[in-house]
Parts: C-alpha cells; sequence; structure tokens
C-alpha cells in the first residue's frame, strides 16, 4: 500500500482524521473553553477602535497585541469558519499530507488563469479559509529570509520615513519575539544531524518552534549530501544568514506535537478579554469610504454572511486594517473604489484613489520536483514498522518534512553566474518594458527598481536562489517514492491580480504569467538538476534505487528539461508583492508605516506588502511583520499622532454617492557539479523573443 495510505489508516485508527467536514454546533461548554473573543452568535458592537479585515496569520497577531491595550476596542472580520468542528485535522501535523482541508469549504480554492508558459494550464492557489488563515494548512515550515534580503527592502523604500523599520536589526527581534523555540531531543538532533543557534531564537512568545518527534532516517543523510556537492551545511540559518543546507524548523508544540498557528498561539491562550471580538463567516465586501481632507478615510467596513446575504455594516473609529493576504487585501481595496482606474471605471465602481500598484507586482515561488523510488528500509520507516512501538502516536504522527537547502547562483549556475547576470541587467528595460502587465509608468519603474535590486545586490551574494526540499510524505507515482524538490525563489517573471465582477463573492482573476521571464526557466532548470545531482551522491543515494521523474532517459538536455518542467510545475503556495510598500513614484500601494497612498486610516498589514519574494517560507516573515505593525500601530496611536499623507500626491475623486455603492451587493559556497549544461552567454536574449511571441497569443 502506498506510504501516504498507510499513514492516513492510522490517522484514522487513533481518531484524528475527520470524515465529515460539515460545520457542526459547539455546546456552550466547548465554545468557552476553545474560543477567546471568537463571537458565536453573530453579535457585535456597532462600532470599533480597529476592524480587521482577515482572520488569518497576520490578522489574528494584531488582534492579539492591539487589545492588550484595554482601552482600545479591536474586531477581527474573517470570512471562514472558526475551525473548531475540524480541529483534529489541523492540529496533527501529519494530517497536513495525508487529511489536508485543502480542497474542502476551509479553503478559498483559488485558481490561477491558463499560463502561456505552463502549456496554458492553471495551476491551483490553495489559501486557508478559516481561523488562522494557512497558518491553518500550510506544512509549517519556520524559515527566515537573510539580513540582506530584509535590508534590501527597506533599502528600496528611498529614504521614505520609516523604512528603517523593515531592516533586519529592527525585523529580527520581532521575529524573535513571535517565537517559541524548544531545542531538538537528542535522539532527534542526531538522527537528523540537526544544528542551530539558540541566541537566534526567541523562547518566550506566542509560536512554537521545533522539530517533529519522529524522523525517516533518511533525513539524516540530508546536510551530508549537499556537502558532497560544496553546498554546506548551515549551523545558524536563523541568524541572518539562510542560505546553504539545514533541518528546518516548524511550527510545532512539542509539549504535545501538535501544530501551532496564529489560532492556537495568539488567540486561544488569552484571557477573556471584553474589548475583543472576532467574527467569523463574515466576508467583507468593501470599505465605505469618505474624504478626509486631502485623503480618503474608511469609515465603515461591509459585510455579509455569504453571497447573497444581508449587507452589514460596522463603524471605525480609528483605522481599517486589511490582513486579507495577497489575493483577499487587494481585492477589498479594488470593490472599494481604490486600485487601477482602467480596472474600477469599466466595471462601474467610481473610483476614490487611483493606485495603479493594487494587485500589480504580483509574485510566487514555483516548483518542481524530481521523483526517485526507494528501498524498502526507507518505506517502511515512513510507515512505521521502525517507529520504535511508536506507531499511532502523536510523535509519530508529527512527522513532516523539514530537510531544506538554499543553493546561490554559483552553485546553480557555477562559472556561467556573472554571465547570467549580465545578461539580466542588458535586458531589464526590455522586461520592464515588454513583460509587465501594466502600462503605468510608475508600476513600470518599480519593476525596474526591484530587478536591479535582485540581479545586483541579491543575485551575486550568498543568498540562495533555489529553494530544495526532501519530500518523503509520498508522491504521486505511489508507493515506495520520495522526491527532491526545487523552487525558484526570486522571480523576475511578475504578475498582476485584478477583480472583473462587481461582485465581492466573485474570485479575482490570478495571472502570475509564470516563467514570462526567461531568467526564471533557467534558474528553475538548474534546480531540478541539482535535484537529480543530489539523488546520485552519497549517502543519500544509498537509499535511493532509481529514478522514476522525468527519468534519465527521457530528460538530458537543456531542451528536455524545458520543455518537461513546463508540465510539472506547481506552486509553493507564497503569493506575494500585490499591495507592494515601495515609493508612489515606483508603484507602491503603501507605505513604510503600511498606510495606504491618499489614505488616512487604512493599513495593510500581510505578505502582499513585501515587495519582492524572500529565499524563505513566508510565515515567519510575516510573523515578523505583523508584531512590528502592531508595536508600530499601538505608539502611533497611544502618542496622540494624527494620520496625514498630506505630502502625497495622488489622483484621487471624491464621489457624491460616498456612502453607497457602486458595486451592488459588491470582497557562499562551492562550485556546481556538472554546470557545464547551461547555456553560455546571451541566453536569456535568446528565449526573450520566444517568450514575448508566447504572451503574446
Amino acid at each position: 500500500m502506498r506510504t501516504q495510505c498507510k499513514l492516513a489508516a492510522l490517522l484514522s485508527l487513533v481518531g484524528l482524521a475527520a470524515a465529515d467536514l460539515r460545520h457542526q454546533p459547539l455546546s456552550a461548554q466547548h465554545r468557552r473553553a476553545v474560543s477567546s473573543g471568537i463571537i458565536y452568535n453573530g453579535q457585535i458592537a456597532s462600532s470599533y477602535d480597529f476592524v480587521i479585515v482577515g482572520g488569518g496569520l497576520a490578522g489574528l497577531v494584531l488582534a492579539s497585541r492591539l487589545s492588550e491595550d484595554a482601552n482600545t476596542t479591536v474586531l477581527v472580520l474573517e470570512a471562514g469558519d472558526t475551525g473548531d468542528a475540524v480541529r483534529s485535522q489541523i492540529d496533527v501535523p501529519g494530517n497536513a499530507y495525508y487529511s489536508s482541508l485543502l480542497g474542502t469549504t476551509y479553503d478559498w480554492q483559488f485558481e490561477t488563469i491558463p499560463q502561456p508558459a505552463l502549456d496554458n494550464h492553471a495551476l491551483a492557489w490553495p489559501r486557508g479559509r478559516v481561523l488562522g488563515g494557512s497558518t491553518a494548512v500550510n506544512g509549517m515550515y519556520m524559515v527566515r529570509p537573510s539580513q540582506l534580503e530584509f535590508d534590501s527592502w527597506a533599502g528600496l523604500q528611498a529614504g521614505a520615513a520609516g523604512a528603517t523599520d523593515w531592516a533586519w536589526d529592527a525585523i529580527f527581534p520581532m521575529m524573535r519575539k513571535s517565537e517559541n523555540f524548544t531545542a531538538p531531543s537528542a535522539a532527534i538532533s542526531d538522527e537528523g544531524a540537526i544544528q542551530y543557534n539558540i541566541a537566534s531564537h526567541g523562547t518566550t512568545g506566542p509560536v512554537h518552534s521545533s522539530f517533529p518527534g519522529f524522523l525517516v532516517p533518511a533525513v539524516g543523510n540530508w546536510t551530508e549530501t549537499l556537502d558532497w556537492i560544496g553546498i554546506v551545511p548551515n549551523p545558524d540559518p536563523d541568524g541572518g544568514q539562510g542560505w546553504g543546507a539545514f533541518i528546518a524548523t516548524s511550527s510545532i508544540n512539542p509539549d504535545n506535537f501538535t501544530r501551532s498557528y496564529s489560532r492556537s498561539a495568539y488567540i486561544d491562550p488569552l484571557p477573556p478579554r471584553a474589548n475583543l471580538a472576532i467574527l467569523p463567516n463574515a466576508t467583507v465586501t468593501r470599505l465605505i469610504l469618505a474624504q478626509d481632507g486631502q485623503n480618503v478615510k474608511a469609515t465603515q467596513v461591509e459585510y455579509a454572511a455569504y453571497d447573497g446575504a444581508p449587507l452589514q455594516t460596522v463603524s471605525v473609529n480609528k483605522e481599517a486594517i486589511l490582513a486579507g493576504g495577497a489575493i483577499g487585501s487587494p481585492t477589498v481595496l479594488m470593490h472599494s473604489g481604490i486600485g487601477p482606474s482602467n480596472v474600477l471605471q469599466p466595471l462601474g465602481i467610481s473610483t476614490y484613489i487611483n493606485l495603479p500598484g493594487v494587485g500589480q507586482n504580483l509574485q510566487d515561488h514555483l516548483s518542481g520536483e524530481v521523483v526517485f523510488s526507494t528501498t524498502a528500509e526507507t518505506a517502511a520507516s515512513l510507515e512505521g514498522t521502525q517507529a520504535g512501538g511508536e506507531t499511532g502516536s502523536s510523535a509519530f504522527l508529527s512527522f513532516i518534512n523539514s530537510a531544506i537547502a538554499y543553493p546561490n547562483i554559483t552553485d546553480l549556475l557555477g562559472d556561467y553566474a556573472p554571465t547570467f547576470q549580465s545578461d539580466i541587467n542588458a535586458n531589464i528595460t526590455w522586461a520592464a518594458s515588454t513583460l509587465v502587465p501594466s502600462t503605468d509608468p510608475t508600476v513600470i519603474a518599480g519593476y525596474k527598481a526591484t530587478y536591479n535590486v535582485l540581479a545586483n545586490t541579491i543575485m551575486p551574494s550568498q543568498v540562495g536562489q533555489v529553494e530544495l526540499l526532501f519530500s518523503l510524505t509520498g508522491t504521486s507515482l505511489g508507493a515506495n517514492t520520495i522526491a527532491i524538490q526545487a523552487a525558484i525563489q526570486h522571480p523576475f517573471s511578475r504578475g498582476q491580480l485584478y477583480i472583473n465582477s462587481t461582485n465581492p463573492f466573485d474570485k479575482p482573476v490570478i495571472d502570475p504569467r509564470y516563467l514570462s521571464h526567461p531568467a526564471d526557466i533557467i534558474i528553475l532548470r538548474e534546480g531540478l538538476k541539482l535535484a537529480r545531482t543530489l539523488g546520485e551522491t552519497q549517502p543519500l543515494n544509498a537509499v535511493i534505487t532509481g529514478e522514476l521523474s522525468p527519468g534519465t532517459a527521457a530528460v538530458s538536455t537543456d531542451p528536455e528539461w524545458d520543455a518537461w518542467l513546463v508540465g510539472i510545475v506547481g506552486t509553493e503556495y507564497h503569493p506575494a508583492s500585490s499591495c507592494a510598500m515601495l515609493p508612489l513614484d515606483n508603484g507602491g500601494v503603501v507605505d513604510p508605516t503600511l498606510r495606504v497612498y491618499g489614505t488616512s486610516n487604512i493599513r495593510v498589514v500581510d505578505a502582499s506588502v513585501f515587495p519582492m519574494e524572500f529565499s524563505a517560507h513566508l510565515m515567519v516573515p510575516t510573523y515578523g511583520m505583523a508584531e512590528q505593525a502592531a508595536q508600530m500601530i499601538r505608539q502611533f496611536w497611544n502618542e496622540g499622532l494624527t494620520p496625514s499623507n498630506a505630502t502625497t500626491t495622488v489622483s484621487a475623486a471624491f464621489p457624491s454617492n460616498t456612502g453607497s455603492s457602486d458595486s451592488g451587493s459588491g470582497s557562499g559556497s562551492g562550485s556546481k557539479s556538472g554546470a557545464s549544461a547551461i547555456s553560455p552567454s546571451g541566453a536569456i536574449a535568446l528565449l526573450a523573443a520566444a517568450v514575448v511571441a508566447l504572451f503574446a497569443l
């Protein structure tokens, strides 16, 4: 039987796999036991100081921190359910693979439009639709970006006030503030050859960061194998140098081996707070806006329980804070009349602020994998027959993938890395004028700014350009198979997200324009080649009995790799940058205080504000960003300041029907082995014409 079937059976036997995903009512006693501020009867006050749109990662961090001020009232509006009825599926780490909530009502089930460079395939974009958001359904990797990436983020703000709040020295303490790190047991540490530096971790924060209670022995071969090919083990991946090979921490509570996510970390442990309300099953349809001097102000937030339900409003005393993620936040802005006028006007939505960057700059980590057959012993260890009598225990069921590596550009391309960088620089103007989906000059300027940072600051550094993941939790090819995944980390391909309906319950159009920039094809190809090389290198090759996909006989040349990978790639579930923090003249949506340009009391706090993707999973930097935002907001209001963007010039219009809707019911390492296969000088230029032709179809 397939490995995943065996573990799924175990989950069922211990009563942890919920078969019925319908929302079940809870007794009053259970509600009191599991909730802190969660409203089950739908009754909320008419106004709150802070209305937070989205109860995912950032939204619940903000709710917890802002409500620490007893004289401040906080409301969270979450489109999804509480998750109480499926708490076992959320809590058990192994269920992320074997009894997933993806594809159910707890998943937004977004999908991209067909992607020309991927043979016109449309890709699924799952996102958590439940209290806790995607932290309730993700793979639990607690991986931090490197110092250079945060410092580059701050540098892109052109010296604007508050820019240094996003540099490493400011964000590092915030990531540690959110963290409660527990070192691995001696047995797990030895089994996985795990290294860490306790000084880089927080030990008193809400989010547990630790390691599974069981490891498949093959994990212990990971860092040694990478060391053989020149990608050295990293003893301190969380201290600002996040490259090389390591065993990542995971958001697991080691006391009971359950998932630690934003609800269980920031909300459930709270004592009763009369000033905090969290309303599930409340989809925000728009912000109701009014003129506020030279700016626009959110006076109310409109929401509904479901499509066709009566619209309700709640008043905003201080701020409306969007925390809907890279998809939800720009969507709400556009339905509210803040966004590109060329999107809003054809729909009949009055444009309060013409902000061309809303929905632009959309980025994601695109991933593929090389699949191998493995030894019976390795398969059996995962199935639990060698679990030391712990089969079915919480420790065994906490096993998740955690072996990871971040090769830099020299690891991938060897001696051709400088030529590759030169090709990118030579084509920046071409890429910005040809591949950017917006024609707005400020958006194009922003693309050039981020392209320059990627090409000339991050790429020549030790920062990883590809992420390698050792997947031991089953593949689509059945029993006795494992995989090594490769995912591009700093894509030059950028897409867009926009609405094409006035109904906020209609899903937005998601177009990441995967592989539209030819540099991405080359980097991903070389990452997949490196995955193959790892499978052939000791000691990892001792547990591998052959390559199943793509297979060395079927794929060996660069054209063969390129033709194969476009049919098997998928998202790594890391959408970002659709409300980018950039200067307004670079197509930015928020300033360094997270306030939307042209508004006096609307902020965005989620992964949509990152101006570029990180070489990391996005959970930890988003926790750090949310902690920083909460501190920033509390200091702002406690000091009695008045919001003002008076120095900002935006194109704004204030419709006469401010209180009504125009949208109806309208939400440094070594050299790379075998690098000679990379195309030499001019590779990008050779592919550019084909890419342009492809996207013109």
